[in-house]
């Protein structure tokens, strides 16, 4: 599991009250996540921070942004959701920062429900050799 930048954290933090986002993303004893993808769409909004892609306002923003269109859209915002409404946010920034292309993006949520949908139900999913190829010369990582 990558480490999480506790310092960045608290900033994040910050800026989400500010913009009226009252979710603890810290406990006491460390960050708080429910699922392992959360904690690793926490840790690459954190890693994209810190290479300036963005600024904790622009993130806090964007964030908020996400929550109230699921809102509007019907989402009843008890909590369960929000690091989809996070994952959404950071798929937005990522975009528009061009880390990503749409075509990028949408192979890989593609790939992600391929693999999904052929693992058996409590089994770990993952993607390794179930995304669509991408250019050659070109990958999600090497941005």
């Amino acid at each position: 599991m990558t480490q999480i930048d506790l310092d960045a954290a608290r900033q994040c933090q910050g800026a989400l009250l500010q913009v009226g986002l009252d979710m603890p993303l810290l406990q006491a004893d460390g960050p708080a996540f429910a699922e392992p993808w959360q904690a690793q769409a926490f840790a690459m909004t954190l890693a994209l921070h810190d290479r300036a892609v963005f600024s904790w306002d622009q993130w806090a923003q964007a964030l908020s942004e996400s929550i109230k269109a699921s809102q509007a859209s019907g989402d009843p915002d008890t909590g369960q959701t929000y690091y989809h409404h996070w994952l959404s946010a950071l798929e937005q920034m990522a975009l528009r920062a061009q880390v990503v292309s749409a075509d990028q993006l949408q192979a890989r949520q593609d790939g992600w429900r391929q693999a999904a949908a052929r693992t058996p139900h409590g089994q770990a999913i993952e993607l390794m050799g179930s995304e669509k190829k991408l250019p050659k010369n070109e990958s999600l990582d090497s941005r």
